[in-house]
């Protein structure tokens, strides 16, 4: 492993949790030394194991203040890093808001995953009228109205997350999902695109959008 000696110490926590994967541990003992502004620095000047690192540790201990933090870091040469800041800006997603406004999220989430897509809908739609900036309200009901298939107010609900969150991909390829139940597949392309130039790692995405561009050729 490389080793970084602006950050012996982080270096040793990280080695520490790939050898454990005792997540509390190095929660703990990350936040003990390093702020997480202290961590964003070290996502963009780092070398490459203190930036798989720091990234980790974000994604632990940071909120939504991070977001672009970890969604440039998307971008970063090294995979092990882009991996690590895909699952950490997921997290981050979820962390806006106050306390109370993170548990309704939790509830229309557990909805969507329980099927219960009427209900999560509702329960978003109440969320967004409390804190209409709160993006992750927008792109869980998109996703409880695409499988109750409205599809159009689910595109304008992606559109409106990528408003307010310019890195969620998952937002850009719901739209794209929605356009095609729309037979549009010219937008739905594009938006494919845009997914993938948020996140150059969604393999299948690449795939959809070749396959789109050779059947848009085909015509």
């Amino acid at each position: 492993m490389d080793q970084d000696p602006r950050h012996p110490i982080l270096q040793k926590f990280y080695q520490q949790y790939l050898d454990s994967e005792d997540s509390a541990r190095f929660i703990k003992q990350v936040s003990e030394q390093y702020t997480v502004g202290t961590l964003e620095r070290v996502v963009t000047t780092g070398d490459r194991s203190s930036r798989r690192a720091s990234s980790l540790a974000i994604g632990f201990l940071g909120d939504y203040s991070s977001n672009a933090c970890l969604g440039r870091a998307m971008h970063d040469e090294d995979r092990g890093v882009r991996v690590v800041a895909e699952n950490g800006v997921r997290e981050l997603w979820r962390r806006d808001g106050s306390e109370s406004q993170r548990q309704q999220l939790a509830v229309v989430m557990r909805c969507n995953m329980s099927q219960c897509y009427e209900q999560a809908a509702e329960l978003a739609t109440h969320l967004i009228e409390e804190a209409p900036w709160f993006a992750e309200s927008w792109n869980q009901r998109a996703i409880a109205y695409f499988q109750i298939a409205r599809y159009e107010d689910s595109a304008n609900d992606c559109h409106q997350t990528l408003e307010l969150n310019p890195y969620h991909f998952g937002a850009a390829v719901g739209m794209a999902h929605c356009y095609l139940e729309m037979s549009d597949a010219h937008a739905a392309l594009e938006c494919f695109r845009r997914a993938l130039k948020l996140n150059p790692d969604l393999e299948g995405v690449r795939a959809q959008i070749e396959y789109l561009q050779r059947t848009l050729e085909g015509r």
